[in-house]
């Protein structure tokens, strides 16, 4: 039998249609299999870092993202409980210059549009609904995927894009359920009619207190404003979708300043999600298999990088298997290498920015006095390493 040809991708996530997007425009094959019976995303808001802007430039993608984004002019972190300012960093023409691109928010079914639509331009990317791999083999000559169907799907390579309870990560590493936080999300999107003049904020501001924070900012060109609400509980739902018990939500913000109360008053229903990561790992890769985005390195929310670094995981791969020629083995090992370090690391500092936000105590006092001393560019110049992302032209030279 002929060698197959076309790359399987699980998952039809952002992270798995970007990797679809990416290697389709190499003129390779892709089909992507998507578990539910449509192409959607749920959540709420996504921040984008000039890494991520860098990453749409390199695939043309950037005036499709401005069409729906939103462009605040600062980051700001205030004081739940006093309303104090603890730090503004002003972004806008600071961030462009910076980096060379701008800081943007946009709602995540937005930016999970952009990749579908750029997918469906592309003949050579096939989008399968209702399509769950159960599981895979592969040999020389290439990957075999078995749905839960019993169908089975023959090719040369497959991504893993398939979250953060991937089951292609348990059979490559095998380490189980997900590291859970102890960390609670409640998410709400509200049209800008309905929000109040005086609590309305074009900046992406958070509200931080101890094991509690608030973040807001307006999404899709400032029509509609998203709020997450985050606090430390034992529960745990898996899952992106399940609905919040408001009253305990209220019970967390009971000390909170009454511009916040206001805010979280203005909302009847809240999505909830447990903030789950896993220990950063060196090898996620088997063969012709590696994965890609939460099932290769899942992360909690604190830097606003999940989406980002599967789209800088897709561009890596897609250079990778260029510059080997189309050898997946070696294009896998290259680019996991490529990938590991920089992943890990926003692992482990989105930990720590946790417990930056949710600070009490003697910390929660250093940190305010430490950005109201004049330290505010340094929260933002601390994470330069990030923010100047990758070079996609000078991959794998």
């Amino acid at each position: 039998m002929p060698t197959p040809t076309q790359i399987l991708v699980a998952g039809g996530g952002i992270g798995g249609l970007a990797a679809a997007y990416v290697l389709g425009r190499q003129g390779l094959p892709v089909t992507v299999l998507e578990q539910s019976t449509a192409f959607g995303e749920i959540g709420a808001g996504i921040q984008l870092g000039p890494n991520i802007f860098r990453m749409f430039e390199h695939l043309g993608l950037t005036e499709a993202v401005r069409q729906v984004a939103f462009f605040p002019p600062g980051l700001g972190m205030n004081d739940v409980r006093t309303g104090e300012r603890v730090v503004r960093v002003p972004l806008g023409d600071i961030a462009q210059a910076a980096y060379g691109f701008p800081y943007g928010v946009i709602y995540r079914a937005d930016l999970h549009t952009v990749f579908l639509e750029a997918c469906r331009a592309l003949p050579n990317v096939t989008l399968r609904t209702g399509a769950k791999v159960e599981s895979f083999a592969q040999d020389a000559q290439g990957v075999r995927a078995t749905l839960t169907s019993g169908e089975v799907l023959e090719g040369a390579a497959l991504v893993g894009a398939d979250g953060l309870w991937s089951r292609i990560r348990e059979a490559i590493v095998g380490d189980g359920k997900p590291r859970v936080s102890g960390h609670i999300a409640y998410r709400a999107v509200l049209p800008r009619a309905e929000v109040p003049a005086h609590l309305w904020s074009d900046d992406v501001l958070l509200w931080g207190g101890e094991k509690t924070h608030l973040v807001h900012y307006p999404l899709r060109r400032g029509e509609l404003f998203n709020l997450v609400a985050v606090f430390h509980s034992n529960k745990y739902d898996e899952g992106w979708n399940t609905f919040g018990d408001t009253a305990e939500l209220s019970e967390r913000f009971a000390q909170a300043v009454p511009q916040v109360r206001e805010l979280l008053g203005k909302i009847e229903t809240w999505k909830m999600w447990v903030l789950c990561d896993r220990e950063p790992v060196a090898n996620w890769s088997q063969g012709r298999v590696t994965l890609l985005g939460d099932a290769a390195h899942p992360m909690l929310q604190y830097l606003a990088q999940g989406a980002g670094q599967a789209i800088e995981d897709a561009v890596v791969l897609g250079a990778a298997v260029r510059h080997t020629g189309g050898d997946w083995t070696q294009a896998v090992q290259l680019y996991q290498q490529a990938r590991y370090l920089r992943t890990g690391r926003v692992q482990l500092t989105a930990r720590f920015y946790g417990d930056i936000y949710h600070a009490s105590g003697v910390a929660r006092e250093l940190r305010n006095r430490m950005f109201q001393g004049g330290q505010e560019a340094a929260g933002f110049a601390g994470l330069k390493w990030m923010y100047e992302g990758i070079d996609p032209d000078r991959l794998f030279r």
